[in-house]
């Protein structure tokens, strides 16, 4: 393998996302208005996009034959290293969206900084992937702010998804030898040099939908290293079935 830190890091991002991709997908058909439905259905599109680009470039690092097919169709559970808060269900449409917006006002930035890579592949990628990042950050907060600002009811279910899905957002942050061996290269970046933009963000949000930011507590970890929620098998169940059943098919 040509570089077995960079296929672990294209991987990790290619697997956030599939998985959120397929999460949103599930709103195809189900969301609260149609053009709520195409909207949600073209967020998840954009991330099958930068998904399929990560997981073939992550082929071609491995040097072992597998395509897109092969790395995001036929692996299993602990195979994955997406982020657990990617995975986590869709309880209403408040959890939600106030998932794609904890992600969003990560990735925004994320992919911002990406474009400096010394990697040209990643660099061109954000380059890309930065103005739907931005796309996916304002829709989502402008309805964080609609729900939390709206009725009494859409208060309290999004102040219950973010108390929820608060403690997901911490391994978004992390550095371990992987990313540190790659930000030594500038091929990736340090996530805690953009945590103060994401904090800027979420603050500045919440404020406008008059939510109240969750005390700083313990934050759930695992998910970059194989240890998922009981959610994820039950995402791969049905993402996975046709290539398991036709191993030749194709995207």
């Amino acid at each position: 393998m040509k570089d077995p830190a960079l296929f672990t890091y294209c991987m990790r991002l290619a697997d956030d996302s599939a998985i959120l991709s397929q999460r949103l997908g599930e709103w195809c058909g189900h969301a609260s208005h149609l053009e709520e439905d195409i909207a949600l259905t073209n967020v998840a599109l954009d991330l099958i996009g930068h998904a399929r680009e990560l997981y073939t470039y992550a082929g071609q690092i491995e040097g072992k034959g597998r395509d897109e097919d092969a790395l995001c169709f036929h692996r299993v559970e602990r195979e994955f290293t997406n982020l657990l808060l990617v995975e986590q269900p869709n309880d209403d449409f408040a959890y939600a969206i106030m998932r794609q917006f904890l992600f969003s006002a990560f990735m925004h930035p994320f992919w911002e900084a990406m474009m400096n890579s010394k990697d040209e592949l990643l660099a061109g990628l954000a380059a890309k992937a930065e103005k739907e990042a931005a796309y996916h950050l304002r829709h989502s907060a402008e309805w964080v702010i609609r729900l939390g600002d709206g009725t009494e009811e859409s208060h309290n279910r999004t102040n219950d998804a973010l108390e929820f899905l608060w403690m997901y957002t911490g391994e978004m942050f992390e550095c371990d030898d992987v990313v540190s061996s790659l930000v030594a290269k500038e091929v990736a970046i340090d996530p805690m040099s953009i945590k103060h933009l994401w904090d800027e963000t979420v603050n500045s949000v919440l404020a406008r939908a008059n939510l109240e930011r969750p005390a700083e507590s313990w934050m759930q970890t695992g998910g970059r290293k194989g240890e998922h929620s009981e959610h994820l098998g039950h995402i791969l169940s049905p993402m996975q079935y046709l290539q398991r059943s036709f191993p030749q098919a194709q995207w």
